[in-house]
């Protein structure tokens, strides 16, 4: 196949992707240049989205309502923005392959794209319980969400299974606000987690405690302190049960699992540095690798609020990490020992769009 290159590549297609498209486009970035490599089939989108107001019952949210960047109240980037700024979307195509040093990504196709400049924006998948052995983990209607593919599965099975019940696992962002999205639905929803409270990331004690039992007053089951180990099915191979690590057995039309992610940057392992499950970067987000940057949830970066290297899994992140890795620096930036602020970024990182 034919080969194509590009001044800049970005390979990803979610919210770092069009926000980093945006900052290429308010800097110059001239027709040709540059191009957006993606596994999914459309323009890059709010993701936030797929677990709030796409599984409304009604007036649910449906591209080209959310695509960047109207989720931080921007200009939506419709498929036709990118084409305007000649901006290449290289859209259902899976990079199953990248050779850093000779600057050269391979699709599973077999085509071949060379860059001067690459941006890694891959983001994370999710953790599947598959992925541990649990029994029965791969029977029909257990669902992970994230991307518009999985969402649409999602709501199709809502439908197929109104007044049904449905069981969360995990008790984090997407577990409650899977939750809530499900229970808008008329489910029959409980929600089960192992630890003491939900998001004890982020909540304390108190805080959860308001939450659970807001949700408990709108009707969804909390079960704190156990874990899914097993699924038990239909004669059609649709989930039946879900059986708990406590001994309890919850009924089960529809399950989505929110148990976390992984970032994804096993296409360059061995081939720039990493630290603690991500890329690691400067306060620029540029690796070990002169040529390319990683921003995102694969960037492990200097943060300045805690004075050590964060990774960060938050859209506010993917979005302004994204930004600050296409921005032409200020005159006399000293790029010496920088950290990067949590909530604003102090400098800039040297794309030079010249």
């Amino acid at each position: 196949m034919a080969e194509k290159s590009f001044k800049y590549v970005i390979l990803g297609g979610g919210v770092a992707a069009g926000y980093a498209a945006r900052e290429f486009a308010k800097q110059g970035v001239q027709p040709g240049e540059l191009a957006i490599i993606s596994k999914e089939a459309v323009a890059p989108y709010e993701r936030p989205a797929l677990s709030k107001a796409y599984l409304f019952p009604e007036g649910a949210a449906r591209l080209p309502g959310f695509h960047v960047c109207v989720g931080s109240g921007g200009e939506r980037l419709l498929p036709e923005w990118y084409k305007e700024k000649g901006i290449e979307l290289i859209l259902s195509t899976e990079i199953v392959k990248a050779d850093l040093p000779a600057n050269t990504l391979v699709s599973a196709a077999g085509e071949t794209f060379k860059y001067q400049i690459l941006i890694i924006a891959t983001g994370s998948t999710v953790i599947k319980l598959t992925d541990f052995g649990v029994q029965g983990a791969d029977a029909k209607n257990i669902f992970y969400l994230r991307e518009i593919d999985d969402a649409d599965k999602l709501v199709e099975s809502i439908k197929a299974k109104k007044n049904g019940k449905a069981v969360i696992v995990g008790g984090g962002y997407i577990g409650l606000e899977l939750g809530a999205a499900l229970k808008i639905n008329n489910l029959d929803v409980s929600m089960v987690y192992p630890e003491p409270w939900c998001m004890p990331r982020l909540f304390t004690s108190g805080i959860a405690a308001f939450y659970e039992g807001y949700y408990a007053n709108k009707g969804i089951k909390i079960i704190k302190g156990t874990v899914a180990v097993g699924f038990t099915s239909d004669s059609n191979g649709e989930v039946k049960e879900v059986q708990l690590k406590d001994g309890r057995v919850l009924e089960a039309d529809i399950v989505v699992v929110g148990v976390g992610g992984r970032p994804l940057t096993a296409l360059f392992k061995g081939q720039v540095e990493e630290e603690t499950g991500g890329i690691k970067t400067d306060a620029f987000f540029k690796t070990s690798v002169p040529t390319v940057y990683a921003v995102g949830d694969v960037a492990t970066f200097p943060l300045k609020l805690y004075n050590e290297l964060r990774r960060v899994e938050h859209v506010d992140h993917a979005r302004k990490s994204a930004e600050q890795a296409v921005k032409v620096p200020s005159r006399g930036l000293r790029r010496g020992n920088q950290s990067t602020n949590m909530t604003t970024y102090r400098t800039s990182i040297p794309v030079p769009l010249t």
